[in-house]
């Protein structure tokens, strides 16, 4: 089974270059993308294929539950490089629903160090406890949970320091919400999106 990951890889790797022989060549030469993608791990939601991306056109941080822990080194150190040296135009903090991390931050279980992993989701749910309670359907209840999870992880990045000094000395960065529906395969905006205004107003 693992053998044959690297005959596909051989077979892609063929494929591009009869299409663009100097495919690889520009790849290599070059990373410059628009996008950060903070997502989701779950394997059913590569960032490239459902936003139709080219390898080299979004930089990647994914975790479980998109999740924007202020003391994750590694979140913090993909976004610093990501502001600073790529110069990212639009970063996206993109859950989706049928969540499993999302499912097991609410089911009551244990489930070891994913558990404080998890945290800031049942954060978000105790927040919004009477909302969610009037949601009879639990998985609804979920998948609206999933929606408050992504705006709160939108609002707590535009919180770092490292998004306020880039805002503060003018950069161009914008931040959006998306949840993604693996029953449809498409993307949705959430409307919660952040941005350093014209009149130095960040909404």
């Amino acid at each position: 089974m693992i053998d044959r990951l690297l005959e596909h890889n051989a077979s892609w790797a063929a494929e591009r270059r009869r299409i663009d022989p100097e495919y690889f060549e520009r790849l290599a030469a070059l990373q410059k993308p628009e996008f950060l993608w903070i997502g989701c791990s779950d394997s059913r939601v590569p960032a490239n294929v459902i936003t139709g991306l080219e390898p080299g056109e979004v930089f990647v941080h994914r975790n479980v539950a998109n999740l924007v822990h202020r003391a994750d080194l590694n979140l913090l150190s993909v976004l610093e490089f990501a502001v600073e040296t790529l110069e990212v135009k639009h970063i996206i903090v993109c859950g989706h629903y049928g969540c499993g991390g999302v499912k097991a931050a609410m089911d009551g279980h244990r489930h070891g160090i994913i558990d404080h992993w998890l945290q800031p989701v049942r954060d978000v749910a105790d927040k919004f406890e009477d909302h969610l309670a009037d949601i009879k359907d639990e998985q609804a209840m979920l998948d609206d949970l999933c929606e408050l999870s992504i705006e709160s992880q939108v609002r707590n990045l535009s919180r770092t320091p490292i998004i306020k000094s880039a805002w503060k000395r003018g950069k161009d960065l914008k931040i959006h919400g998306w949840v993604y529906g693996l029953h449809d395969g498409l993307l949705r905006d959430l409307d919660c999106n952040y941005q350093f205004g014209a009149k130095g107003d960040m909404r």
